[in-house]
């Protein structure tokens, strides 16, 4: 069996760390990664994932990257249930394996 995923996109946030209620360093990007095809408008959608960083991962990440910033995740697809008001959700999520800063927005204007 074989559960990974890459992706590549924008950050559409600036990235914050929390802890846990276990002492883990935590933070949840989010990627927007247009489409390669148009739509029946002739225009590109844009998908927005959700991917959770622990640790030394979730740091670095939040030090060199911000809004706007191309990174590359690599990580796993997982599925939890979520309980609200009585009801229960399976949730997806991408945990990060890895992440590569490819570009810095900054970096981008001062060319």
């Amino acid at each position: 069996m074989l559960n990974q995923i890459i992706l590549v996109g924008r950050l559409t946030r600036n990235i914050t760390v929390n802890k846990s209620e276990n002492g883990v360093k935590v933070a949840t990007i989010s990627l927007a990664i247009p489409r390669s095809f148009k739509n029946s408008e002739g225009n590109y959608d844009t998908d927005f994932i959700d991917c959770v960083a622990f640790d030394n991962i979730a740091e670095n990440t939040s030090e060199y990257c911000g809004k706007g910033d191309i990174v590359g995740v690599k990580g796993r697809v997982q599925s939890r249930v979520v309980s609200q008001e009585d009801k229960k959700e399976n949730v997806l999520e991408i945990i990060c394996e890895k992440i590569t800063f490819l570009s810095s927005k900054k970096q981008e204007e001062t060319e």
